[in-house]
């Protein structure tokens, strides 16, 4: 196996370039700490795949990411699933163990802690309020969500068009089912004839799932102020970059919602940011956990959307790591542009289990190992890896033992991150929901009763009347107030941003 420390040697060298620092070469059960893995600073915007069994130590491999690419000043966005991420905000502990594999590897242990924004879905936990607004979040992201059909998707796409077309913002859940409700009405049923593909009985499916949505918590998550993907940018006053750890108690019984929230943040982050081709490193690694989520029961819609995004805000200066458990979870279109394999042992207790390890194997490039075997036998904090070169050319296959993180490998106690959130500047922007007119304040003024006269006695003058023809739907949708506002702002660079882009999303006007 001398060779293979050689090539490993050679092949990640990078003549220099920066670059984060994964482990040590591993060979017959013993670590080279002359042949250190590691994976170029300015190829992490190609996108990469950390997978592998439960408890192999995936989540270990994103904190030492995270943490070294906030030491080079690059902003990172992390899901903590189990809660043990915002342990980053902590200064690390050495023990005997943490010692051994730092000697092993060659590395350099020291305590460090970085810096570090925590937040919640809507507030569920301890972080600070990350939300969306259902016009943002947009129709196709939203059908995802509900699991409806592809004719309840297209009529849901109809719903928002409508209300895009009337000036009536969608801000919260209600203020969709208000719509609907409206054109289910005796008052909207010309309105929902002119939409011609919505049948009442679609609209009353849709009524009810948002009904049981709201009842599951959506209500929450939906609403403003909206969270500006702006934020997840930014660098602390030292130059570190700003690891956002997203808090998720209790939303892991929502998988779709999860996944669809960390779809919008990065279809948000594409449409916001401006081309800037190659980089010396990226603007921001995103961290895509429980990437399985995603593509379950996904239609060929949101696949194609999901691929298009992943490909083109490489040039945006993003990188996106989808952190699973076999290569097989993510979609092939999708799959064939993560550059970056970090794959942790894999079991195989059943057929399905045998079948995926054979998938997994076939992804990596030919080398020396027999790699079925090979990925049975890791340990833990242990895999195979394989990156783009400064080149782009894929590195040798490696099999690594990976560096110990030197922030805290645990949770950090509740008064801890209590207090980091208060203390955020973020924390007074986002931390109380507010309720401005929208489609509910709208619709309900439009159907309320006329008032009464206080003097029903007292004679009411009344012009002179002659019969007109009543407007027709268009026109009552081309003369509104809504209407006019929004073909002025049409003929504006502002208006032009109004436009859904790849997911149906919008672009948000910034409060």
């Amino acid at each position: 196996m001398a060779d293979l420390a050689a090539e490993v040697r050679a092949g990640y060298a990078f003549d220099g370039a920066a670059a984060l620092d994964l482990g040590a070469l591993v060979v017959d059960g013993a670590c080279d700490a002359t042949a250190q893995v590691r994976i170029p600073l300015g190829m992490l915007n190609r996108h990469g795949l950390v997978a592998g069994a439960t408890g192999t130590g995936k989540t270990k491999t994103l904190q030492v990411l995270a943490e070294q690419l906030s030491a080079a000043g690059v902003p990172v966005f992390l899901a903590d699933i189990k809660g043990d991420v915002s342990g980053m905000s902590a200064l690390g502990a050495a023990n005997e163990k943490i010692t051994t594999r730092a000697a092993e590897i060659g590395q350099e242990w020291q305590p460090a802690a970085y810096p570090v924004e925590f937040y919640a879905l809507g507030g569920r936990g301890a972080g600070i309020p990350v939300r969306a607004t259902m016009t943002s979040f947009g129709p196709v992201l939203l059908a995802k969500v509900l699991g409806l059909t592809d004719i309840q998707a297209s009529s849901l796409n109809l719903i928002f068009h409508f209300a895009d077309a009337n000036g009536l913002a969608l801000l919260d859940v209600k203020d969709l089912r208000s719509v609907i409700q409206y054109l289910v009405s005796d008052e909207g049923a010309a309105e929902l004839r002119s939409l011609g593909g919505l049948s009442k009985q679609t609209a009353g499916v849709l009524l009810r799932e948002l009904v049981t949505f709201s009842d599951a918590g959506a209500d929450d998550f939906f609403g403003e102020p909206e969270f500006d993907t702006a934020d997840l940018m930014r660098t602390a006053p030292d130059g570190r970059g700003v690891a956002s750890i997203l808090e998720l108690p209790g939303v892991v019984a929502q998988p779709a919602l999860f996944s669809s929230f960390l779809m919008w943040l990065l279809a948000d982050l594409f449409q916001d940011l401006p081309e800037v081709g190659d980089v010396d490193k990226p603007k921001l690694v995103f961290f895509f956990d429980e990437a399985h989520l995603l593509f379950k029961d996904a239609s060929k819609e949101f696949l194609e959307s999901i691929t298009q995004t992943v490909r083109l805000i490489r040039s945006k200066g993003v990188g996106v790591f989808f952190v699973t458990q076999t290569p097989k979870d993510v979609h092939p279109d999708v799959l064939a542009q993560l550059g970056n394999r970090v794959q942790h042992a894999l079991r195989a207790y059943t057929p399905d289990d045998a079948k995926a390890l054979k998938a997994t194997a076939s992804t990596f490039p030919h080398s020396a190992y027999d790699l079925e075997e090979a990925l049975t036998q890791l340990g833990t904090g242990e895999a195979m890896v394989t990156v783009l070169s400064e080149k782009g050319a894929p590195t040798p296959v490696a099999w690594t033992r990976l560096r110990a993180p030197q922030s805290l490998m645990a949770a950090v106690d509740a008064s801890t991150m209590e207090s980091i959130v208060r203390g955020s500047s973020l924390h007074a922007k986002y931390a109380e929901p507010v309720d401005r007119e929208s489609a509910y304040e709208k619709l309900a003024a439009k159907l309320a009763p006329a008032p009464v006269p206080s003097n029903p006695q007292a004679p009411v003058d009344k012009p002179a009347s002659y019969p007109q023809e009543k407007p027709s739907v268009v026109e009552k949708v081309l003369t509104s107030s809504a209407t006019k506002s929004f073909l002025r702002a049409a003929a504006t660079a502002a208006g032009a941003a109004i436009a859904r882009q790849i997911f149906g999303t919008a672009r948000k006007r910034r409060r």
